[in-house]
């Protein structure tokens, strides 16, 4: 991993500007959740929170393939259960 110095303003503190850094690199699709979670030093869940709180969606799919992944996990209705045992 690449390390990197910077001088901050005092109105910003080492920690804060990681979790940015995090949330941005997440939001532009250059880290995985995971990834930037360990990058802001917070666990997955609580990254997740955090991006809610800062308006990044979480699930970032473009219309086009959110519609054939819920197409995929809507089998046509002869492979559905009908409800009979």
């Amino acid at each position: 991993m690449a390390k990197m110095e910077l001088e901050l303003p005092q109105s910003i503190s080492a920690e804060e500007a990681r979790l940015l850094l995090a949330i941005k690199l997440y939001e532009t699709h250059r880290l995985s959740l995971g990834k930037a979670a360990d990058l802001a030093g917070y666990s997955v869940r609580a990254f997740a929170e955090i991006l809610a709180h800062y308006g990044v969606c979480l699930y970032d799919y473009p219309a086009e393939e959110l519609e054939q992944e819920v197409g995929r996990r809507n089998p046509p209705a002869i492979y559905r259960n009908s409800g009979a045992h």
